[in-house]
């Protein structure tokens, strides 16, 4: 009977262990996609290692996700190292590694500086004022703002505002019309000739229109936004709309003909078809066109700041470029880092953004 008991307490244990086993392997396998979209993958092995998962297969996966990209990396810097100083322009020699780096440390004092002076002329312009209602209660004080050049910090937000502002204009452009588009053969074949025409034109070619444009209906004094913002922002707008149309019209398209039957057959109107039919099983293509023309808002705004000197990254380049300081080849070759890391962390939020407004086979 003790036998028999205890095998029971056994089989209890085990079962119980069994089910923490299941239930720790589910959790890291939530944790391991949620990692794996921010980019953080890599640490997933490192989890599953502590979790007491076979070590020597966590590390190949993990070899894999870390060791060799970051092998591939190293690679890349001992060949701009080496071949860097053999490339001599008008400026001097191509910067390597550590020139680079060097002017990263100066961008960020320069900030610091700049940010410093700020603070001084704000702490004279409230003493000044203090003193003047001292004397006088009744006397008329101004607050001027800050006057001082945007510093590499302040031209990062700066594009990253612009971007920002183009991309949803585009947005809200976009998929109201790709959805259009899908549900009508007629919308779609009006349309379809515009997209063509319209999609391949550079930023460069629709920059002067919308300079011209901008200029003749934004002529007040103070406006509530920059001439060179608004015409970098619709130019962004302009050229980074038409992926997220046609994704959206291809994923509408493409949506099961019986469920739309269903939504005829329960008689729902067209907005809430659209809002509960239509868009939730259109998702993953309109988030497809949306990263993408995050992706090349992103790019076409270098550019637009450039010949708009919109105070950002593109205005950064092309202000050393002109500058044509010893310095100005690493600082330009800090902007081309700064951008492409900007343009990998945007997709990232894009695809967080997208799981968790989406539904997976995981969630």
């Amino acid at each position: 009977m003790t036998s028999v008991t205890e095998a029971s307490t056994l089989s209890s244990a085990e079962a119980i262990r069994a089910r923490r086993k299941a239930r720790l392997a589910q959790a890291l396998n939530r944790t391991a996609a949620t990692l794996q979209i921010v980019g953080f993958g890599w640490l997933s092995p490192l989890l599953r290692m502590a979790a007491g998962d076979s070590p020597r297969q966590q590390g190949r996966e993990l070899w894999q996700q870390m060791g060799v990209p970051l092998t591939a990396l190293m690679l890349f810097v001992a060949a701009w190292a080496w071949l860097a100083p053999q490339v001599n322009t008008s400026l001097g020699a191509i910067p390597g590694p550590a020139q680079v780096w060097e002017q990263v440390g100066n961008l960020r004092a320069d900030h610091q500086a700049e940010r410093a002076k700020e603070a001084a002329f704000y702490d004279r312009q409230a003493k000044r004022n203090a003193e003047l209602l001292a004397k006088d209660p009744a006397a008329e004080v101004k607050t001027r703002p800050y006057a001082g050049k945007p510093t590499y910090l302040d031209q990062i937000l700066t594009s990253l505002k612009t971007v920002f502002t183009g991309f949803l204009l585009g947005a809200l452009v976009a998929v109201p019309l790709g959805v259009a588009c899908g549900l009508s053969r007629t919308v779609n074949a009006a349309m379809n000739p515009l997209i063509q025409l319209f999609k391949p034109v550079s930023p460069l070619a629709w920059l002067p229109l919308v300079t011209m444009v901008v200029s003749a209906t934004v002529s007040s004094d103070n406006p509530t936004f920059e001439k060179s913002f608004l015409t970098s922002a619709i130019t962004v707008t302009l050229c980074s709309l038409w992926p997220t149309l046609i994704n959206t019209a291809v994923g509408v398209s493409s949506i099961d003909k019986d469920l739309m039957n269903v939504g005829k057959v329960l008689q729902l109107s067209g907005p809430t078809m659209v809002r509960r039919l239509v868009l939730p099983s259109a998702l993953p293509y309109i988030f497809t066109g949306l990263r993408l023309s995050l992706g090349v808002g992103w790019m076409v705004l270098i550019a637009a700041e450039m010949l708009a000197q919109n105070p950002g990254l593109g205005k950064f380049v092309w202000d050393e470029f002109q500058n044509g300081s010893s310095n100005s080849l690493a600082r330009i070759m800090v902007a081309v880092f700064t951008i492409g890391l900007i343009g990998f962390l945007l997709d990232r939020v894009m695809l967080a953004f997208q799981a968790a407004v989406s539904h997976t086979g995981t969630r």
